[in-house]
């Protein structure tokens, strides 16, 4: 059984449908990658997996049951994570607040705030700076960090290398390919074409809110997703 199952979901903002029709299921450990340009329905696709947007149609199921109708704070103790595009982070508190505000302890599992710095060291000489302090690249650190103290089975990732320098990126990248080898499960949103098919199990490519391409990173080359990411036809 997936641990995620989505069955033909629709979401919208008003009355333009942003997502139409989707489905797709992810496998437990699998890294699962979304794709497409902007406005091709990706982020509203994920918060609708999180709880965040209200599907309009569809369902949404985790671990074979149906979470459609459940709003987001009931979704995070069964386990789902949502790190948002833009971080979203308490920028007046310090980055040790951050990750703690997030520990559960109603749901048990192996991070702390001493696991997250072991993944992300970058935040060991800033755990006590203001999180409006630090660069983007430890922001984004402590966004994931702060996702992963509730203990996640399914963790959602939002345009996370967007706005980061190179260096920033090829570092948070090294922790996150240290979370995908560990098991954990991750559906990725990125807009770097070569991040996503070099990390994911499999890409799906999103166009005008429907999914025009799904296939095994592996066998996709970047002019398979090219195509599909501009309407060109995609076997």
């Amino acid at each position: 059984m997936p641990i995620l199952s989505v069955e033909a979901l629709d979401a919208r903002h008003g009355l333009l449908q942003a997502v139409r029709g989707v489905s797709f299921s992810v496998a437990e450990g699998e890294t699962f990658a979304l794709v497409g340009a902007n406005g091709a329905g990706k982020t509203t696709l994920l918060r609708a997996i999180a709880g965040a947007h209200r599907a309009s149609a569809g369902y949404v199921r985790f671990d074979g049951t149906d979470i459609t109708a459940l709003p987001a704070h009931t979704r995070v103790p069964l386990g789902i994570a949502l790190v948002p595009e833009g971080r979203k982070l308490f920028a007046g508190m310090t980055t040790e607040d951050n990750l703690r505000v997030a520990e559960r302890r109603d749901r048990p599992g192996p991070w702390t705030v001493e696991r997250v710095l072991e993944v992300f060291p970058q935040l060991v000489p800033k755990l006590k700076a203001r999180a409006g302090d630090l660069s983007g690249g430890q922001q984004q650190a402590t966004a994931i960090g702060r996702a992963l103290m509730t203990n996640p089975r399914l963790l959602l990732l939002d345009e996370v290398s967007l706005g980061l320098s190179p260096v920033a990126v090829e570092q948070l990248y090294t922790s996150l390919r240290a979370l995908m080898r560990g098991g954990t499960t991750v559906v990725l949103v990125e807009q770097d074409l070569n991040r996503a098919l070099a990390v994911a199990d499999r890409v799906v490519c999103m166009l005008e809110g429907r999914v025009v391409l799904e296939r095994a990173a592996k066998e996709t080359s970047r002019e398979e997703v090219l195509a599909a990411y501009f309407g060109l036809g995609a076997a």
